[in-house]
């Protein structure tokens, strides 16, 4: 018995030690010394789809600023709004809106359930399109009409953020076969409330991890976004209106390392002061005798905003309006396009 237990010792220990003992070589990091080998060529006349690279490199744009630049940079301050949870109503140019700053997969089956505890269930839900229109529903301070609501859901200015419109219609009971959406609400305090109860809901629940997979290209391509192009100067894209662009980059040029020191609207100019954050504080001493306080002045970069076809475009120049160095230029429209809202 003695003896087969040895055995067995002699066993385990021998395989816990590796292959080598058994006369076997251990291959584990013969990856280690693998050659690059040419690539298969497949005659013309042949299908070669089920060959390709099993581990593809992307293309990088020859105009990259990774191409030409090594420094490496400091971290890029996190956005204001990165660690709040945000639900607020916002209005511009006679529209309004519920901004919440989580994206548009976690929204959409948060505002269906809203309206189905509220006893207004969806009687379109287009996921792709960001677009729920419900049944109509009757008031009871209204004995006449009968209501409808539609919502569209997009995303936001503000990164990972997304915004929730309504359009309220209403029509006499007994004629709703048939009835078309108005451009804008029968009423606009019927709106108001829809909205405000929505954001009222959103706001007091604090679980959003359940994410729509229908809704992941919710409400299309980005309304902001950095352009690259390849010989020109980097810029801000903005899709939306001069009024409602300009609003999001006076808001950011307060953040983030930036101070706005004055503005010219009719111009689409905006003199501000960026200093990287950290860089302008004070030591113990200038703090102790009050030189903490003062303010900065100097105008060291232009916030240049112009509407160009369709969309608003951003750019940053020196303060004497020349422009900047590809690297620094990209640097400064990411910091200031994180805490556009």
């Amino acid at each position: 018995m003695k003896q087969l237990i040895s055995a067995l010792n002699i066993f385990v220990i021998l395989s816990l030690s590796g292959c080598g003992w058994l006369g076997l070589r251990d291959r584990s990091n013969d990856y280690l010394l693998a050659e690059e080998t040419e690539v298969t060529t497949v005659p013309a006349e042949l299908d070669d789809t089920a060959l390709g690279q099993i581990y593809p490199i992307p293309p990088i744009a020859s105009g990259s600023v990774e191409l030409v630049e090594f420094e490496v940079p400091r971290p890029q301050p996190a956005s204001v709004n990165t660690f709040e949870q945000t639900v607020k109503i916002q209005s511009l140019e006679g529209r309004r809106w519920v901004l919440i700053n989580i994206p548009p997969s976690e929204v959409w089956p948060r505002v269906r359930s809203v309206l189905n505890r509220s006893g207004v269930p969806a009687a379109v839900a287009n996921g792709s399109k960001g677009v729920i229109e419900t049944v109509w529903v009757k008031f009871n301070n209204d004995e006449e009409s009968s209501h409808r609501f539609r919502f569209q859901i997009s995303p936001g200015v503000q990164i990972d953020s997304s915004e929730i419109s309504a359009l309220h219609n209403q029509i006499a009971r007994g004629s709703e076969e048939g009835a078309q959406w108005p451009s804008v609400s029968d009423s606009d305090e019927r709106e108001k409330d829809m909205l405000t109860l929505l954001a009222g809901e959103l706001a007091d629940a604090s679980n959003y991890a359940s994410v729509s997979m229908i809704a992941q290209e919710i409400g299309g391509a980005a309304k902001v976004e950095v352009i690259t192009p390849e010989v020109a100067d980097p810029f801000i894209q903005v899709k939306l209106s001069f009024d409602r662009a300009w609003a999001s980059v006076l808001y950011s040029a307060e953040r983030g390392g930036y101070v706005t020191i004055d503005q010219n609207r009719s111009e689409g100019v905006l003199y501000v002061n960026y200093t990287p954050q950290g860089d302008d504080e004070k030591g113990f001493f200038a703090r102790w005798f009050g030189g903490g306080d003062d303010k900065i002045t100097e105008v060291n970069y232009r916030i240049l905003v112009a509407t160009v076809g369709n969309n608003v475009e951003v750019r940053v120049v020196g303060p004497n309006g020349e422009g900047l160095n590809r690297a620094e230029a990209l640097r400064l429209l990411t910091i200031l396009r994180s805490n556009m809202s």
